[in-house]
């Protein structure tokens, strides 16, 4: 599912929310910050350490856009090097996160380590083209569905904006931050596995016990990590029966 978090020009982040979204988000974590003329960008797989240099960093830059990323993982290995933002076609200039699961055209393969964020941040360039332009970011969002949420940070001069947000409205703002779900909020911790081996489905108001969201009443399954009911895997495997 993910968490990503975006802060405007001068908002200061909320540790207790990036703190909830990584507890949520267990896998990865990362920031970019625009600091005049430059992207300051860190990665890390513990959430503390991460908060803590987002928090600082902040306060040393609050002049531009910002972001925070927690990954939950659904494709790609969990390492460093899928921790996003990721740099776009190779450009230190310009970064992309994203929350949700992008489209088979750019998962990887059974061999392939890389995360379906990073393998579209390295070919966003000759897939779609340059961001700045309107009809580029009308037609990402078209590709990717509402159920994804994108955050492009960029300090290229050829951009007239320093950020860009795609499928805002599918997202929430609170405090002056935008956050791409709830998971910015505390929540019940999901329940453990039950004794036939099923995840069971106590949490209030049918969540997923993965991600939290609300699953699909008609299918049992979560339309928003893809957690298959009958295997507890996330996304559904190839041997789903439900």
């Amino acid at each position: 599912m993910c968490l990503l978090t975006f802060l405007p020009d001068g908002v200061m982040p909320d540790p207790d929310a990036l703190h909830h979204g990584a507890e949520h988000n267990p896998d990865g974590h990362g920031l970019a910050i625009v600091a005049g003329d430059r992207l300051i960008v860190r990665r890390g797989m513990n959430p503390n350490t991460m908060i803590d240099k987002m928090v600082r960093l902040r306060q040393g830059h609050p002049e531009g856009p910002a972001l925070f990323h927690s990954r939950l993982a659904t494709h790609g290995r969990r390492s460093l090097a899928n921790c996003h933002p990721f740099p776009i076609g190779g450009d230190r200039r310009t970064v992309l996160a994203h929350n949700g699961i992008l489209p088979r055209q750019v998962q990887p393969g059974r061999a392939d380590p890389r995360s379906d964020t990073r393998i579209a941040a390295e070919e966003f360039h000759t897939r779609f083209g340059p961001a700045h332009l309107a009809r580029v970011r009308d037609r990402l969002e078209q590709w990717i569905t509402p159920f994804n949420k994108i955050v492009i940070l960029t300090v290229d001069p050829a951009h007239p904006r320093r950020a860009y947000i795609l499928n805002e409205h599918a997202g929430t703002w609170h405090g002056g931050a935008w956050y791409s779900n709830h998971d910015y909020q505390p929540r019940p911790r999901r329940p453990a596995a039950g004794a036939a081996g099923r995840l069971s489905m106590e949490l209030p108001g049918e969540c997923c016990p993965r991600c939290g969201e609300p699953i699909d009443s008609a299918t049992a399954r979560c339309p928003w990590c893809w957690w298959c009911p009958c295997t507890g895997a996330s996304p559904f495997p190839d041997d789903c029966r439900c």
